[in-house]
């Protein structure tokens, strides 16, 4: 029997009109951003009508111990009060297309450029975010046009004796490890002496940092939720949380309430961390920042101990109001290709003006001031073998 076959150019071909677009993490910071002077993320939003540079006034607390029966007059408190400076820069990014490459598209790749600017907004800003809760302050602001966003010395960027300067600056809120003891003046020789043993993102190490944190001065206030209660809020790499819910393995399994449905189960549902008044949330591309951009910390624990370890160290953020700020200089939106070609010529685009930054405030001091101290945060450096 003959069987007729059929030309390739002759075969039906199907394409799914369905893009499988790469998978971008919301932004993990978005529910402790607001407003408000309470908000662990302040938005600011003073320059949409015009400016490069947004300051921020820092007060603290009265200090003083006041007066009884005696003349107030002369004996009155100043107020100490702080502007900090925050730089707006531009970010821009945009997808062009022609008529001829478009009827060429069987699945409307096109038609997909408007969510895709929409992911790289919020990754780019998520990522700033991390590298400015990690960055050192400084009364220096980037250059202009130069387009950095981030305010402050990156990490990766600072010297070594700027990281030290750091260190010192921020001792009272600064925890290397499972103990206040492995504190050194030298940045390097502080990281060198975690262990992947003792050293690791436990409950026990989570409560020393959070008494630290309690402890700092200025005061680093804590988040208030709707219900009136206070916390911190922690913000942990894959790694340092996987650490910290192995140590809550227990916790979890014999104190956390058991709801109806399984899968609210702390144990069966991954999530946020709840010990100790801190919430802790992961936020994995804090770990991919240290194997790509903050590469010193690759190796700047105790290598070998235990047997096999790499010395990887991983920061975590404990932080309370005011920890960070993001200020528009213009918000996030559209943008369309006017050289079109006589309409051959198709592009979108998305634009935003910004600046984010870790709140800082020099202390008090003689003659010119005291040290630069980070506002809202307490820094934890970890243990935190890679898996």
């Amino acid at each position: 029997m003959a069987v007729t076959q059929i030309e390739n150019n002759n075969k039906l071909v199907r394409y799914t009109q369905d893009i499988n677009r790469e998978f971008v993490r919301e932004n993990m910071f978005s529910p402790y951003m607001g407003e408000g002077l309470t908000a662990i993320i302040r938005v600011r939003s003073e320059l949409k009508a015009g400016g490069e540079d947004m300051n921020i006034p820092i007060v603290t607390r009265l200090r003083g111990k006041g007066v009884a029966t005696e003349t107030l007059v002369g004996n009155e408190e100043k107020i100490d009060n702080y502007g900090m400076r925050l730089r707006m820069e531009w970010a821009r990014n945009a997808i062009v297309t022609t008529k001829a490459e478009s009827h060429k598209d069987s699945a409307d790749i096109f038609g997909e450029a408007k969510p895709l600017l929409s992911d790289w907004g919020k990754e780019l800003q998520r990522d700033e975010l991390i590298a400015a809760l990690m960055a050192l302050p400084t009364e220096t602001l980037p250059a202009s046009s130069s387009g950095v966003r981030v305010n402050g010395i990156q990490y990766d960027l600072a010297s070594a004796a700027q990281r030290d300067q750091w260190n010192s600056d921020n001792s009272d809120r600064i925890l290397y490890g499972a103990t206040t003891g492995n504190f050194n003046a030298v940045h390097a020789t502080a990281l060198a002496t975690l262990d992947g043993t003792a050293d690791k993102f436990t409950a026990t190490n989570l409560s020393l940092l959070k008494r630290i944190a309690m402890n700092a001065d200025p005061r680093i206030r804590p988040w208030k939720t709707e219900d009136g209660y206070e916390h911190f809020v922690v913000f942990a790499g894959t790694n340092t949380f996987r650490d910290l819910k192995i140590s809550l393995e227990t916790i979890n399994k014999d104190a956390r309430p058991r709801e109806q449905a399984g899968l609210k189960n702390p144990i069966f549902q991954d999530g946020d961390q709840a010990y100790d008044g801190c919430i802790v949330r992961c936020v994995p591309e804090i770990s991919a920042f240290v194997t790509n951009v903050w590469t010193s910390l690759l190796t700047a624990g105790t290598v070998g101990t235990p047997v096999g370890f790499t010395g990887r160290v991983e920061p975590v953020f404990l932080c309370g109001q005011q920890a960070a700020v993001l200020g528009w200089g213009q918000m996030a939106k559209p943008t369309f290709r006017k050289e079109d070609d006589y309409g051959f010529i198709t592009g979108t685009g998305i634009e935003m003006a910004y600046g984010v930054a870790k709140m800082f405030k020099r202390h008090p001091g003689v003659p010119t001031g005291g040290p630069l101290k980070q506002w809202g945060v307490a820094t934890g450096f970890f243990a935190s073998a890679a898996d």
